[in-house]
């Protein structure tokens, strides 16, 4: 088994938390006008279309056993519920807001990397930790009686995507991960298909099917491929290091995400918030230092 290589995890971690936010709000702008299993089943297609040529291209096939095959369809449904109860809270609250209450998820990273895989956190992460959500409540400013039940679809998200990248970490040294990504692609597209197929008729938020025109059309195939792109960092750098090493980075998930929503949605955060962006930097920051690569002291002899 290779060795963790902790540095350039974190810095792939970085590159989801630009992407990731960009195809949510992609998301959150169509949300309004094509349904949810419509949005999630064109997202998964993309991700199977794109990642199926570059093995064909490179002349890679599946080479997975079974059990392996059983954790993928797990990590495809957790993922699928995952991106799905995020793009839905995304109808009811700002892309920040969904973005910081998902971030509950480092703590529960840590406690499960401790329990699943004996992967310690030492208190300088877990300082880290707790400075990141601090950050995160300021930038949040929860109030449960505004937005009702909503608040609480981030919470289901933070829960799917730690198990979804508690299996990653499990699979990611052994299985290469554009195979993996895709295997997850293809479950994801054949529990979605039939689902889409029962609700065709049906009209609501959720269920339904719409023809979209060409604008909708290619910002569906976006969040594909945005997604894709994404999620590829995120195995990739669960390949190099641990969960506990890289759950405080990606807090700088939250920053970008409001960066976006202001450009996008004219949602600007406030002082406050501000300040809990700050916190989230610095402590997104201060693991880049803590795990950069350290020169190798030669003996004085040499």
């Amino acid at each position: 088994m290779a060795a963790d290589r902790p540095f350039l995890g974190v810095l792939l971690v970085i590159g989801f938390c630009v992407f990731a936010p960009m195809g949510d709000a992609i998301a959150k702008f169509i949300g309004g006008r094509v349904p949810l299993f419509e949005v999630l089943f064109v997202r998964f297609a993309v991700q199977v279309v794109i990642l199926l040529a570059i093995m064909g291209a490179w002349r890679r096939r599946f080479s997975m056993s079974r059990g392996y095959w059983g954790l993928s369809a797990l990590r495809a449904v957790l993922h699928l519920v995952g991106v799905g109860a995020f793009f839905w809270s995304l109808r009811y609250l700002p892309l920040a807001d969904s973005v910081a209450i998902v971030f509950v998820m480092p703590f529960l990273l840590i406690v499960l990397s401790r329990v699943l895989f004996g992967e310690v956190a030492g208190p300088r992460r877990y300082a880290a930790c707790v400075v990141g959500f601090a950050g995160t409540l300021l930038i949040v400013q929860p109030s449960f009686g505004a937005v009702g039940s909503a608040a609480l679809w981030p919470f289901v998200v933070a829960l799917a995507f730690t198990g979804f990248v508690l299996v990653t970490r499990a699979m990611a040294k052994a299985v290469d991960p554009i195979e993996l990504q895709a295997a997850s692609g293809i479950v994801a597209v054949v529990l979605l298909a039939p689902l889409l197929i029962l609700s065709l008729g049906s009209t609501g938020p959720a269920v339904g099917f719409v023809v979209p025109d060409v604008l909708d059309g290619m910002l569906m195939a976006a969040i594909g491929v945005i997604g894709t792109l994404a999620h590829l960092f995120m195995t990739w750098s669960l390949k190099h290091a641990s969960a506990a090493t890289l759950a405080p980075v990606h807090y700088l998930e939250i920053p970008f995400a409001a960066l976006i929503g202001w450009l996008v949605f004219g949602d600007f955060p406030n002082g406050l918030a501000l300040g809990g962006i700050a916190l989230s930097i610095a402590a997104g920051l201060y693991i880049v230092y803590r795990e950069r690569p350290r020169p190798v002291e030669l003996p004085p002899d040499v």
